[in-house]
């Protein structure tokens, strides 16, 4: 576990260092009147692994992820436990006024 949390660590330095290396060359570029097309490799390379570093490290400290099925939480319960729903059951109604029995 903590290799992993070692590795989220170090992919968002290398990706802050990314991208303060890209500010300092757009700066480069601006100082020296040059015309920005692209970022060098080497910035290019260090952003990429960086996030697959990231990417890496934050999906398995994560830990178990669910299943996606709809079904997944249900396998284990029975047909008599889906079936009840006790959100519609209403004890409390006219229905007891209306049908009671009569003593004469």
């Amino acid at each position: 576990m903590a290799v992993h949390k070692m590795c989220v660590v170090l992919g968002l330095v290398a990706l802050a260092h990314a991208a303060y290396s890209a500010a300092q060359h757009r700066t480069y570029l601006r100082l020296t009147e040059q015309e920005f097309t692209m970022l060098p490799p080497d910035i290019f390379l260090q952003c990429a692994l960086g996030l697959l570093i990231t990417c890496y490290g934050v999906v398995n400290v994560a830990g178990n992820f669910k299943e996606i099925k709809a079904s997944a939480e249900q396998d284990n319960k029975t047909w008599e436990m889906l079936a009840n729903r006790q959100g519609f059951n209403i004890f409390h109604h006219r229905g007891k006024a209306l049908f009671q029995r009569r003593t004469a």
